[in-house]
């Protein structure tokens, strides 16, 4: 998912771009906005935090970037691509090193195992949006 700040600066098609050139096929993508009911149940894993009610504002905040990617180890893959969550520990050339503002700013989200990217998958798109 390519979070809200990142859309609005207008880094989405240079972000894209960069997860194409690494050999991910996108085989669903979708431009919307999240309400912070949907945004409260997409993070509902970090209710208990004290982050969760800004994360939920945060995102809930403008529109969003959802995808399914494909590509063999497709979850360990992306999550070296995106970086680190805090952009000052980021790898250089990975999206958050370029993209983000800040730890809570993070300019994408990653699945963090098959199983979740399955269900965040099912999150966003039903099977005929899917290619």
């Amino acid at each position: 998912m390519i979070k809200p700040e990142a859309v609005a600066a207008g880094h989405t098609g240079k972000i894209i771009d960069m997860i194409i050139s690494n050999g991910f096929k996108i085989v669903a993508l979708k431009y919307t906005r999240l309400s912070a009911e949907e945004a409260g149940i997409f993070y509902e894993v970090h209710k208990e935090r004290p982050f969760y009610g800004e994360l939920v504002g945060y995102m809930a905040s403008g529109p969003i970037i959802a995808a399914i990617l494909e590509k063999d180890n497709a979850v360990e893959d992306f999550r070296k691509l995106i970086g680190a969550t805090d952009p000052a520990q980021a790898e250089e050339g990975t999206i958050r090193k370029r993209f983000a503002e800040s730890k809570a700013k993070n300019a994408c989200h990653g699945s963090d195992s098959d199983e979740n990217a399955e269900i965040e998958g099912n999150f966003f798109f039903s099977g005929r949006e899917r290619f």
